[in-house]
């Protein structure tokens, strides 16, 4: 038993609802390869090693939050590193899926819900709206704890060092708001919004100071770790939508 290719842009249309969104990057099938499907492999990023474990493993397609294109990079040759990327998905008629924003965003199996939930937070709801779509998603610690015993968790679920800029690492913190990956400007919002704290997963150098001149709770816990989460609990749905379809998630190796 297969699923096609069709259905399976249809169903991630409706799940993830991609045109709503002002993105970066185009979000839904980037490459195109058969149009039925038995293996669906699931990743973070479609590098070269993630598309090679998928290839290897047999699968028809594969299901990332970081595609092969970006709206930044502009018309571009198909060589060197980058080119191999897509010559590996075009020779092994490889159908490649990628979900940014409205992976990040999904209430229910985005990579800051899917984080929120792993973390043990309660009352989920959006957070930190952006053209009209939240980017994340803020809630409440079942059980408040400091910011250096939070930051001790994380680093348990993570499986990631945390770099935490706090103005005091024993004051309790009750409230978090969560945007994964690169967002680490998107801080203000939990200023914004009342929160104590704010998750995501990089920080750049003016990002300390102005978050503890401000008085927020600022967790780095890395790109890629905080951005594990979506991607699995994506594949879990898929899997549950269509029993047909074997699934598998193939990490790589990124501290960054």
């Amino acid at each position: 038993m297969t699923v096609t290719q069709l259905n399976l842009v249809n169903y991630f249309n409706q799940l993830l609802t991609p045109l709503l969104f002002e993105d970066y990057a185009p979000n839904g099938l980037q490459v195109e390869g058969k149009t039925h499907l038995k293996r669906l492999a699931f990743a973070v990023s479609a590098t070269q090693d993630s598309l090679k474990k998928a290839i290897a493993w047999g699968a028809d397609g594969l299901v990332v939050h970081h595609g092969i294109f970006w709206k930044h990079q502009g018309a571009r040759t198909i060589t060197g590193g980058w080119g191999e990327r897509v010559k590996l998905c075009v020779k092994n008629d490889l159908n490649l899926f990628a979900y940014h924003l409205p992976l990040d965003a999904h209430p229910e199996i985005g990579n800051a819900a899917a984080l929120g939930l792993e973390i043990g937070l309660k009352n989920l709801s959006p957070f930190a709206i952006h053209k009209r779509q939240a980017l994340g998603m803020k809630g409440e610690l079942i059980s408040p704890l400091s910011a250096k015993d939070f930051k001790h968790q994380l680093e348990k679920t993570l499986g990631h060092s945390v770099i935490l800029a706090t103005p005091d690492e024993h004051q309790v913190i009750k409230t978090l708001g969560i945007i994964t990956g690169g967002a680490n400007n998107e801080w203000i919002k939990t200023l914004e919004e009342g929160l104590d704290a704010y998750l995501t997963g990089e920080i750049s150098e003016y990002n300390w100071h102005d978050s503890i001149e401000a008085g927020i709770h600022y967790f780095a816990g890395g790109h890629h770790a905080t951005e594990r989460f979506g991607i699995i609990a994506l594949m879990k749905k898929v899997k549950a939508q269509f029993n047909q379809l074997e699934v598998a998630f193939f990490d790589s190796e990124n501290p960054a």
